[in-house]
């Protein structure tokens, strides 16, 4: 049984019963009934755009494998470009200074399409950005290989015909030396192991045990086999022609004489230590038009590309010299 309700009248100094309306017990009802329609609606829109459908978090999932993909791609990329750029710089500073020619012109090396958004189609997606910056980074690649490749054209143009001279360049190593760790001070600035002091290393020092086979680098003529300069020992110079002179350094034994013809791999003597070294070594220089200049640049006869740069590396490391 509802409670009736009683409102106080001071005219009449009495309690008066009142009667609700149904239009009243809508309008009360109302007031509690909006606020509650209001924030089911709030909530419903906040759990709806806070939680994933199956659909839209597979898509979620599959964008965020796309983009640690792309970025490994991109890396890949990048790491090609680099080598694509050491080969540039060893085709103009080493092939073609070889060959006494220009290097490959710079506007064919950068040649670029315009005139149009190739990129138009790779627009509107998520991923557009790693998308487009992926296919940009291809294309830059893709054109420096390919302008690479007509560069080599014109270097296999220079060979041809020219065995005779390619015989002679001192392209190879002066001992065995496959595994590369007989490669212990490089050319350039060095501490001398017995004046302790900073000085130009002129050569490459290979370490070996005395005895070791000692090989011409290139063909030639001996030019000298003697004892004449005491820093360097029992030496051996040999004439290769075009400009080409190689030195091997602190033998203990020379097996050729001056005058004497010689061939790329032939033996002109041992390792030893004589001179100023402080240990069994061959020390090797190369100088091309009397100047002398780093024997690592020619040793390309020999040595894959990643022996080659491996062999750089470690040519490359500071610190003390053999002599």
């Amino acid at each position: 049984m509802a409670k009736s309700k009683f409102r106080y009248n001071p005219k009449t100094l009495e309690y008066e019963k009142i009667s609700l309306r149904v239009k009243d017990y809508f309008l009360k009802g109302s007031l509690y009934i909006i606020p509650l329609v209001i924030l089911s609606g709030v909530f419903g829109w906040l759990i709806s755009s806070s939680i994933d459908s199956p659909g839209e978090l597979e898509a979620k999932n599959e964008n965020r494998f796309l983009k640690v993909q792309l970025k490994e791609i991109k890396k890949e990329l990048r790491n090609l470009n680099s080598f694509a750029k050491d080969i540039q710089e060893k085709d103009d500073d080493l092939y073609r200074t070889i060959f006494e020619s220009e290097p490959y012109p710079d506007h064919k090396r950068n040649l670029s399409i315009g005139g149009i958004n190739r990129y138009d189609g790779l627009e509107g997606y998520d991923i557009s950005t790693e998308l487009i910056e992926t296919k940009k980074l291809l294309s830059k690649v893709t054109r420096g290989l390919v302008a690479q490749s007509k560069s080599f054209e014109e270097v296999f143009d220079l060979v041809k015909n020219q065995e005779d001279f390619l015989a002679h360049i001192p392209a190879i190593q002066p001992v065995s030396n496959k595994d590369l760790t007989r490669m212990a001070s490089g050319f350039g600035m060095r501490i001398h192991p017995i004046y302790r002091v900073l000085k130009m290393h002129w050569g490459m020092d290979f370490t070996a045990t005395t005895g070791t086979e000692i090989y011409a680098t290139g063909d030639g003529v001996v030019r000298a086999s003697d004892n004449k300069y005491s820093g360097y020992g029992n030496r051996v110079e040999i004439d290769h022609g075009y400009g080409y002179v190689s030195l091997y350094a602190h033998m203990s034994r020379m097996k050729v004489r001056p005058g004497q013809k010689i061939k790329r791999g032939q033996v002109i003597g041992l390792v030893g230590s004589t001179g100023a070294s402080t240990a069994p070594h061959c020390h090797y220089e190369v100088m091309k038009d009397g100047q002398k200049v780093n024997p690592a640049h020619y040793y390309f006869n020999d040595l894959t590309p990643e022996e080659y740069n491996r062999l750089l590396e470690k040519a490359s490391q500071k610190g003390k010299s053999l002599d």
